[in-house]
């Protein structure tokens, strides 16, 4: 409720004494403020006595907000827009939509051009209110040109990421096990778009509940039993003449030419867009004229696009060819403006009117896939300097990343540059797919500063969904192109990089390879020796990390960084609580707590908490809530469970171990979330045993 946030700017108070004053408990508050519970009025009256105001006139907001119940996540919805023109089909639409609604999963089949993404995504527009938690579309990539296909795990890593499932297993069968788990939540309408074959789609499709997903595929995908097939052919001539006229802007058509220019174009809904384009931005050509330019050339589809081109001026066709090559899945104005080293937005405005390029969002660009290859070959024939081209894209995604990613607050960043953090983060959701296409062109180009310097400017947005398959496949190629420019330091930096994706994605002896092929770095020294340690803790090798956790504690005390100390020392006492040694467990944690300030107490407010009073457990939690650190209050709520399971307060106890799997749920930290897993299921036993 904004009343309430209003309030706690009010009371000048941070959450936790703002909770404490009112006699709640900082979870509850946090809820409260955030719309994800709505507070009894006990609670509202008791806030509102702590700024001493009068809680009546917000009886009647309150009662509305627990009438409506807490506010509902947005609804994620990223399907591109359906086709104002789309023309028949009527009988292929009805048979996929019923198969969606009693199967739960429909593919679409027929040859290139044919309109196949066209009916899955009018048919998905359609269907909308049917499926209120939104569409997902993702592009297989299964015959696009210059791209391999998309495979399963990434596949399902795009798809779940959409979904805000930061952890991400390993194994393919465990991403599809969750996917179907995360669906099976939801009335979701996923769209497959461009499948090479049964094999890639068949990890991606529901499992039980109220979702559903349709399919588009050149081949028709017989052995996937759990989407029948629904195959388009050609238009016919009836609607293949109503779809031309509506392209043409025609109101009638002499008949013979009319027939000529539908045989030329063989039906097919692309080449009737483009040859009606064509048309209409040609007040003096009759139709008859539109047929005789297109018989006079070779082949249905170079004519169409050929004519196409031809009313476009040298400059403009080299920027069409130039989008040929271009990485990723779709672009914007900029990009393609990089790319052709010249303003392309009149360019790009031309393209859409020729119906050579697609305008998906206002601004925002893409190609089908037969005009993408067309303008490809043109590019392998006619543009030897594509290449140049390109790197002017790397460069120009290197520095919108840079600039974006400044905006973002980072442990290493007092202050973020000026703009809105939320529109930062949103910028790299859009175009994480084009940004990996990016740097795989790099990766082919030899491209080494892009290489090296494109996944430190993703560092943030990384952080948030860390331990993916493509973070590390990058991270590993930019420390070896650092190593290729000479850089060091630059080097050991995403190493270690790579190391802390790899430990939250629970790959531990990865990660410890990775954090030592860095050591040696004496500015990285002191943090490595910490990252080390965890993982060695991890491990289950405590000793081994006890002795790395001193280490460290020694470097950050040579360099004078008391956070660093406090941390050490903090991770010390944890590693020596599990060592038997209690007593020095706990003078370890108050040395920790001299030196430490804000979020940096808690740990050790939690190894004091586990090795003397549960009230310093209490304390870490509500540090982390006020800052809204998820990861720690996840490890505050297990360690809680743990407490209060040996205090015999059982029921308490499952109550925290639920919370914090509730709290890591969305989260990138599958060594963490192993931890709780196995800490709720030790409690689970003395449940039983008790029993």
């Amino acid at each position: 409720m904004a009343q309430l946030a209003q309030i706690k700017q009010l009371s000048g108070l941070s959450l936790r004494s703002l909770a404490r004053d009112a006699g709640l408990s900082s979870s509850s508050l946090s809820r409260y403020l955030t719309g994800r519970l709505v507070p009894p009025w006990e609670a509202v009256v008791a806030l509102c006595r702590v700024v001493r105001r009068d809680p009546r006139p917000l009886r009647a907001v309150w009662a509305e907000a627990a009438q409506a119940g807490p506010a509902a996540p947005p609804r994620r919805n990223d399907l591109p827009a359906d086709l104002f023109d789309f023309t028949g089909r009527e009988p292929e639409c009805a048979r996929v939509e019923e198969l969606l609604r009693t199967v739960g999963a429909a593919t679409v089949d027929g040859m290139a051009g044919v309109g196949k993404t066209s009916l899955a995504l009018h048919v998905a527009h359609r269907l909308a209110s049917a499926y209120p938690d939104g569409g997902r579309y993702v592009d297989l990539q299964g015959f696009t040109p210059g791209q391999e296909p998309l495979d399963p795990p990434a596949a399902l890593a795009r798809l779940l990421a959409g979904l805000d499932v930061g952890h991400l297993p390993a194994d393919v069968a465990e991403r599809a096990a969750l996917w179907r788990s995360e669906l099976s939540r939801r009335r979701t309408l996923v769209v497959l778009d461009n499948a090479a074959d049964a094999e890639q789609v068949r990890p991606l499709l529901p499992g039980a509940g109220k979702s559903a997903v349709l399919v588009t595929s050149r081949n028709r995908l017989v052995s996937l039993d759990a989407a029948p097939p629904v195959s388009l052919a050609p238009l016919g001539d009836g609607d293949a003449a109503l779809l031309f006229g509506r392209a043409a802007g025609l109101g009638h058509a002499e008949d013979a030419a009319l027939h000529e220019v539908l045989r030329e174009c063989g039906g097919l809904p692309l080449a009737l867009r483009m040859a009606g384009a064509r048309l209409r931005h040609r007040p003096g050509w009759t139709v008859a004229v539109l047929a005789e330019r297109l018989r006079d050339n070779a082949g249905r589809f170079d004519a169409v696009f050929g004519m196409s081109l031809q009313q476009l001026g040298a400059g403009r066709r080299r920027v069409f060819r130039l989008l040929g090559v271009l990485p990723g899945a779709d672009f914007d104005t900029g990009t393609a403006t990089a790319l052709a080293g010249l303003p392309a937005g009149p360019v790009l405005e031309e393209l859409v009117d020729a119906h050579l390029v697609q305008e998906t969002s206002p601004g925002r660009y893409r190609m089908h896939d037969l005009i993408r290859r067309y303008a490809a070959e043109l590019a392998a024939e006619e543009e030897p300097r594509a290449d140049d081209a390109l790197r002017r894209v790397l460069d120009h995604y290197l520095a919108q990343a840079v600039a974006h990613d400044r905006m973002l607050p980072a442990p290493q960043r007092p202050r973020p540059a000026a703009g809105d953090p939320a529109q930062a983060m949103a910028w790299f959701d859009l175009e994480y797919v084009n940004l990996v296409a990016a740097f795989d062109t790099a990766v082919r180009l030899g491209a080494d500063e892009v290489i090296a310097s494109l996944p430190q400017a993703m560092r943030v947005w990384f952080f948030r969904h860390r331990g993916t398959d493509d973070q590390t496949r990058m991270l590993a190629a930019a420390a070896d192109a650092a190593d290729r420019l000479g850089r060091p330091h630059e080097r050991s930096e995403l190493l270690a990089d790579l190391g802390f994706a790899l430990a939250a994605a629970g790959r531990l002896s990865a990660a410890l390879s990775a954090y030592q092929r860095a050591e040696g770095d004496d500015e990285l020294a002191a943090a490595l020796a910490l990252r080390i340690g965890f993982v060695r803790r991890d491990l289950g090798e405590l000793a081994a990390a006890q002795a790395d956790f001193r280490r460290a504690r020694e470097l950050f005390e040579r360099d004078g960084n008391r956070a660093g100390q406090a941390q050490a020392l903090a991770f010390d006492g944890w590693a020596t609580l599990h060592l038997g040694a209690r007593p020095e467990a706990a003078a370890l944690a108050r040395a920790s707590l001299d030196l430490a300030d804000g979020p940096a107490r808690i740990p050790g407010l939690v190894t004091l908490g586990l090795a003397e009073d549960r009230s310093f457990l209490d304390e870490a939690l509500g540090v982390a809530e006020e800052n809204d650190l998820r990861h720690q209050q996840a490890w505050c709520h297990s360690c809680l469970g743990i407490a209060l399971r040996d205090a015999g307060r059982m029921d308490e106890a499952v109550a925290h171990h639920r919370r914090a799997l509730e709290l890591l749920e969305p989260l990138a930290e599958a060594q963490l979330e192993a931890d709780c897993r196995r800490a709720y299921a030790e409690t689970l036993q003395a449940v039983d045993r008790r029993a």
